[in-house]
């Protein structure tokens, strides 16, 4: 993996201190997301429905490739095309062919909403006790 991401140093068209600004940025911030998960959710299981949301909050704005969208979801490639083609398939994502990238749809974003809004109310009607 290491390799990989030295060779596309040389695939890029920018500056190698460009380049090494937008690595670090990136993987500080993938390892931060990971951090405040482990603490938000205190090491459990996932559900379907929250993967789900990683991957639209992932998606949301200019797009992401699949490789952004595996670090920020936490997943492997297998489980990320299980989701892609379901995601698409139900129009809550969409590829775009001319950059590869994925991109939430308003229907997606209407689901993020939701998804928030539900655990805002779980949240108030159950609060966590913490030992």
């Amino acid at each position: 993996m290491a390799i990989l991401k030295f060779l596309s140093f040389f695939i890029c068209k920018v500056s190698p201190i460009e380049w090494y600004y937008n690595y670090l940025i990136f993987d500080f911030d993938i390892k931060l997301k990971y951090l405040i998960n482990l603490h938000n959710n205190n090491m459990k299981y996932r559900s379907r429905t929250e993967i789900v949301c990683n991957i639209l909050d992932a998606t949301n704005g200019g797009g992401a490739t699949k490789t952004k969208i595996m670090y920020a979801a936490f997943l492997s490639y297998a489980q990320l095309k299980e989701y892609l083609s379901v995601l698409i398939e139900n129009n809550l994502l969409e590829y775009r062919d001319g950059t590869q990238t994925y991109k939430t749809t308003e229907k997606g974003l209407n689901y993020i909403k939701m998804f928030r809004e539900i655990g805002e109310l779980l949240q108030q009607t159950n609060p966590v006790k913490n030992d």
